[in-house]
């Protein structure tokens, strides 16, 4: 490896067996021997299905991940993002060697620490001091270089008044503000961590995204991150990778990937009805089963203009007969957590809604005040005081550039996709 590239990962794939552990596999265990012995290749590795969680398969063996290659430089923060049960938390535990891959191999420049779910690593009969001693000596500290540590890692943990109680009386966040406190002060050469940071409260958060900017930035050392927090990404990534169905559709940009990210997510580039999301939260008796976004000639859309006229409509469904009295809808616009636009019912109409059993509400926007980027709708249906439908990621639309003011001017070079515009007017007066 090149002195600066501390981490590369060649062809990596890994495969599992769908099923029950250990039912039905003595066969393919002597099956796999025989043709190892006949200098063969693994004749498992010839089949198996595309790590997709949402269609049935036809084969006993999925690749969960499959030709992974990338390259880490040190000091680099690498954000690896894609839906749930794409592949990343099998990349991080291949990385951070608590599973071997079926094929390919891991070339590693320094010490690893993982951060991959809650507690790694720590006994829950050891009490929080305890368990700092022992996570070191795993890390490959010496109890010289811990102690000196020590004082640091409790205070920044906030655990204090704990750290001499047994972690198993832990919650969940004290727990992986110890866990993370540990690995980030023992300064491995890598550190990794799995959406841990999830757990935290807002203030840890903050504060463990500020410690791992100090130590890629300032101790020149090498962070790979997964989240779902896209605003987290873009604050502390230098360099995003996106994965989908166990293989690396993106490596580039940070700001790019978020983007190729986000249009995953939509359902006409991929084909997906509103009807099919699964991630979805509420009663249900009454649904969102269809968005669409519609231009000032009431064309449909999935692209449209800053400072043109817009048309959300937001159709529904109900389940039940009743109508739906005191109803509100909400939808959140946001682009990678710089920019969150509200619209609302309640606040457009300033009264609650009837809704029947099927329907569309429809937001009209005379002048679309949003800049250049890709932009996420979030719902939120409420009917009678109850949440009846929740979509974080119901679809992806992209605003282009266009004409807002009557100058021409939009918004000074650089903002795009980071500022909502304003209609006003201005004056001059001289005394």
């Amino acid at each position: 490896m090149s002195k600066d590239i501390i981490l590369k990962a060649e062809n990596i794939s890994k495969q599992y067996r769908l099923g029950q552990v250990g039912t039905g596999t003595l066969s393919h265990d002597l099956n796999r021997w025989w043709h190892q012995v006949r200098g063969k290749e693994n004749p498992y590795l010839k089949i198996g299905d595309t790590n997709d969680r949402s269609t049935k398969g036809e084969s006993d063996y999925v690749w969960a991940l499959q030709d992974i290659n990338f390259e880490v430089q040190r000091g680099e923060v690498l954000g690896i993002i894609g839906k749930n049960g794409a592949g990343k938390s099998t990349l991080l535990k291949i990385l951070s060697k608590v599973t071997a891959p079926t094929t390919g191999s891991i070339k590693c420049g320094g010490r690893i620490a993982s951060l991959l779910e809650v507690g790694t690593g720590f006994n829950g009969e050891m009490t929080g001091r305890e368990n700092i001693f022992l996570n070191g000596a795993i890390l490959g500290m010496t109890k010289k270089e811990i102690t000196s540590k020590l004082d640091e890692i409790i205070d920044f943990s906030g655990c204090e008044r704990y750290i001499d109680t047994p972690v198993k009386r832990y919650s969940s966040g004290m727990t992986v503000r110890l866990a993370f406190a540990v690995a980030a002060f023992l300064e491995p050469e890598i550190l990794v961590i799995d959406e841990v940071l999830a757990v935290g409260d807002a203030e840890f958060q903050k504060k463990a995204i500020g410690k791992m900017q100090d130590i890629s930035k300032q101790g020149g050392r090498t962070v790979l991150f997964v989240s779902h927090n896209m605003a987290a990404i873009q604050s502390l990534c230098t360099r995003a990778i996106v994965l989908k169905n166990g293989t690396v559709v993106f490596d580039g940009k940070t700001d790019e990937g978020i983007n190729y990210y986000l249009s995953l997510n939509s359902s006409t580039d991929t084909n997906i009805s509103i009807r099919d999301i699964k991630e979805r939260k509420g009663r249900g008796e009454i649904k969102i089963v269809d968005i669409k976004i519609f231009d000032k000639n009431e064309n449909e859309v999935d692209t449209i203009r800053t400072g043109e006229k817009a048309i959300i409509k937001v159709y529904f469904e109900s389940s039940v007969s009743n109508i739906h009295k005191k109803s509100r809808l909400s939808l959140g616009i946001h682009n990678q957590g710089k920019i969150f636009v509200l619209l609302s019912t309640e606040l457009g109409a300033n009264e609650y809604m009837e809704l029947p059993q099927k329907g569309f509400i429809e937001f009209n926007i005379p002048k679309l005040p949003l800049t250049k980027s890709n932009y996420t709708i979030e719902t939120y249906l409420e009917c009678d005081g109850e949440l009846q439908d929740w979509m974080e990621n119901a679809l992806v639309f992209t605003v282009e550039d266009g004409v807002y003011y009557e100058g021409g001017l939009n918004y000074p070079g650089g903002w795009a996709g980071k500022t909502v515009l304003l209609d006003f007017s201005c004056s001059f007066t001289t005394n």
